[in-house]
């Protein structure tokens, strides 16, 4: 039973609230201007937080939440295995060992209060980042194709001291850069991230100052304790009972396999929310990406737990006080060694969500929404720039798609939902910084449910590479599209698909994909629309583009 609290001055928490994520916005500030790949400074493909001297989470930017959800875990790895002193900074991105998949290299840097540095003392705080690196090597570029084990997806970082005492260990950083493709720009994000911590520890010092270390560490403390205050006032709303929900992942290599159930069932005592995942799947081994480790299945129960929640609620430790989540090492929604997890951070991460809405729609009818697209269409290419003389570039992108109808509104149209909170990337900037051309970038129109309320669009790009590339694509829902619900259509399932120089068809890719096409080739992405909501009062369109 959690001790007794004082009492917390609402007021004085949500100035502070505010202090908090405004440093973890600057650290995001610094490190999109700083970084030089287009994932981070034009899509935002990053996340910011600040975590106490405990190792919990008090307060985040307005970032990614499958990232934030996840990253007390990569923290808890990193507490556990270095005693952090000034000027050190660790990153880590090992899926067994606290992280998601390899793209996502989480940074941890401890910040010390003025005069209490010494063997003996801790940090008052933490200031975390993690990226999603455009390429962090394996067997094809952008580290996201299907592989047969994790060693295949790319390089795995278990916590490592990188920065000591201020200094870099260029011995360490000759080894990371020794395994990615476009090694400048590998260097350069990973100093973003360092820009980040700095900047985050330049603020927090100057807030210790103004208002003194204990202040800031208490009112860290209240803020957590005021989160979990409101959320066990919303669970002691919820209705007592069990409810399950069910659906599927598209298994195999290629995503042609058998699918695989992710199932969920949860349960609300009055005074806690339990979320039980064990009688998912077992974990893949057939090469298909699609397993995700638990830090995962967390990160999709604290997304779930701050939709139940009022608008304004602080996003930190205090959401999973009370909440018992429960998973089965082994399975698809907690993978171990050695299972491939490329997508399980982008895909699963995404059914795991719909699956807990689906849940929260039986204990709370009528509140809830269709289901969203229900993947992030990740599209991952690389190859020698024009010339040769360039060098080789790599690229990460996802898709936005259609979003879910609700019970009041229509869905959006061409959005990216849920897990996911980047941009797109500029036109403008795909074509100066890649070589490539963008055909066709637009709504994916009457792909949504019909329904009294219409599920979103999905969209559509067809891009044209101007020299030869390695391409991997990874989506969900291709099989079967989004659900709608209280009578509500689903939304269209996904496409992708390519031509190839001198063919005058398209030919339409699987779920999950690796090859090599030849300059002049053509890709094209057709996302999801979201589920519909509420029968539909007249007969809607059945085709879709």
């Amino acid at each position: 039973m959690a001790a007794k609290r004082e009492p917390i001055d609402p007021l004085r928490v949500e100035v502070f609230h505010h202090l908090f994520a405004a440093a973890a916005e600057e650290m995001g500030v610094a490190l999109q201007r700083s970084a030089f790949s287009v994932n981070i400074k034009e899509r935002l493909d990053f996340s910011c937080a600040i975590f106490g001297s405990d190792g919990r989470a008090v307060a985040q930017a307005a970032h990614l939440p499958v990232h934030l959800g996840a990253t007390p875990l990569s923290v808890e790895a990193v507490i556990a295995t270095h005693d952090l002193r000034p000027g050190d900074i660790a990153f880590q991105n090992d899926p067994f060992g606290g992280g998601t998949h390899l793209p996502d290299i989480t940074s941890v840097a401890p910040v010390f209060a003025p005069g209490a540095s010494g063997p003996g003392d801790r940090p008052a705080f933490y200031c975390v980042s993690r990226a999603h690196h455009a390429d962090v090597g394996g067997a094809f570029p952008g580290s996201m194709a299907p592989a047969r084990d994790v060693h295949g997806e790319g390089l795995r970082l278990p916590p490592v001291r990188m920065v000591r005492g201020g200094e870099m260990d260029e011995d360490l950083l000759r080894v990371f850069l020794a395994n990615m493709r476009v090694p400048a720009e590998r260097r350069a994000d990973l100093f973003a991230q360092i820009a980040a911590s700095h900047a985050g520890q330049a603020r927090l010092l100057a807030l210790m100052a103004e208002h003194g270390p204990e202040e800031l560490g208490a009112r860290g403390q209240d803020l957590i304790g005021w989160t979990a205050d409101l959320t066990a006032r919303r669970i002691a709303e919820l209705p007592e009972g069990s409810w399950s929900f069910e659906d599927v992942l598209e298994g195999g290599a290629d995503g042609t396999g058998a699918l695989l159930p992710v199932r969920l069932t949860v349960t609300s005592s009055g005074s806690g929310l339990t979320f039980d995942f064990r009688d998912s799947a077992p974990q893949a081994l057939d090469g298909s990406p699609v397993n995700t480790t638990r830090a995962v299945a967390v990160s999709a129960v604290v997304y779930g737990i701050r939709l139940l929640m009022p608008g304004g609620t602080p996003t930190n430790a205090g959401l999973l006080e009370g909440v018992e989540v429960l998973t089965r090492p082994g399975t698809v929604v907690d993978a171990t060694y050695p299972a491939p997890v490329a997508a399980g951070n982008v895909e699963t991460s995404q059914r795991l969500v719909d699956i807990i809405l689906g849940a929260f729609g039986k204990m709370l009818p009528g509140e809830v929404p269709a289901a969203s697209a229900g993947t992030m269409n990740n599209l991952s290419f690389g190859g020698a720039q024009l010339g040769g003389e360039g060098g080789s570039f790599t690229h990460y992108e996802t898709h936005g798609g259609g979003a879910g109808a609700g019970p009041r509104l229509d869905g959006a149209h061409a959005v990216q939902t849920h897990m996911t909170n980047t941009r797109n990337t500029p036109v403008e900037a795909l074509e100066n910084e890649l070589p490539l051309r963008v055909l066709r970038q637009t709504v994916r129109r009457g792909t949504g449910g019909a329904g009294a309320r219409q599920g979103g669009d999905g969209l559509v790009r067809r891009l044209s590479f101007l020299t030869d590339v390695r391409l991997s694509w990874l989506a969900e829902r291709q099989r079967r599209g989004p659900f709608g619900v209280d009578g509500g259509a689903s939304g269209a399932p996904g496409e992708a698909w390519v031509r190839r120089p001198g063919s005058e068809s398209d030919e339409r890719l699987t779920p999950k994909a690796a090859l090599d096409l030849q300059a002049g080739s053509e890709v094209e992405i057709r996302t999801p629309g979201g589920g519909g909501h509420g029968e539909a009062h007249r007969s809607p369109s059945t085709t879709h583009p």
